[in-house]
């Protein structure tokens, strides 16, 4: 066989081998809902941003720092309406891969990358929440004018928590922390 005849043969059997795998997807529904049940367009996900009067740096501080998150914490919302909220000791690694638990122990995670007055991820649960469910909190800090703005985002958390997540971090992380902020260092 001459390599123009071998050339067009192949070509032939792939266009041929194409067109028929192509047929198949075209007519399997049972294929096409499979594929589209890999991805779900319904989850919720929470975007906020927040103006500090306060560098990017000590923002990050006092998200990463025990002893300054802890006074975060005696500011916030849920530790002034007396909720139960648990017992432990707020503790922040300052590692990556470390863990933490803050709000008495209703809030637990590890840190999934650290770049100091840059940016923080964390995975992040309440413990409530099924074992082993994890969200993603990603705090990106910017700086703007004498300040900086915190853009957050958290996704992954389980459905039907949108509103109520939303709300605690403005009453129990950023208004707290505009307060605790404000406070001479």
């Amino acid at each position: 066989m001459s390599d123009a005849r071998f050339a067009h043969g192949r070509r032939n059997m792939i266009v041929g081998a194409a067109a028929a795998l192509g047929g198949l997807l075209l007519d399997s529904a049972g294929v096409r809902a499979a594929a589209g049940d890999e991805i779900s367009h319904a989850n919720e996900a929470i975007h906020q941003e927040v103006d500090f009067k306060a560098s990017p740096r000590r923002i990050y501080e006092a998200l990463t720092d025990a002893k300054q998150f802890n006074q975060v914490i005696q500011l916030s919302a849920a530790v002034k309406s007396g909720m139960a909220l648990g017992d432990k000791p707020t503790k922040i690694s300052r590692e990556v891969g470390g863990a933490f638990t803050i709000y008495f122990g209703h809030i637990v995670g590890l840190h999934i990358e650290m770049i100091p007055a840059e940016r923080l991820v964390q995975a992040w649960r309440v413990v409530d929440w099924a074992p082993g469910v994890y969200s993603i909190a990603k705090f990106s800090l910017k700086e703007q004018g004498s300040g900086a703005r915190l853009i957050f985002d958290h996704t992954g958390f389980p459905d039907g928590q949108g509103q109520h997540l939303a709300e605690g971090w403005n009453s129990n992380y950023w208004e707290p922390m505009q307060k605790f902020l404000a406070q001479p260092s």
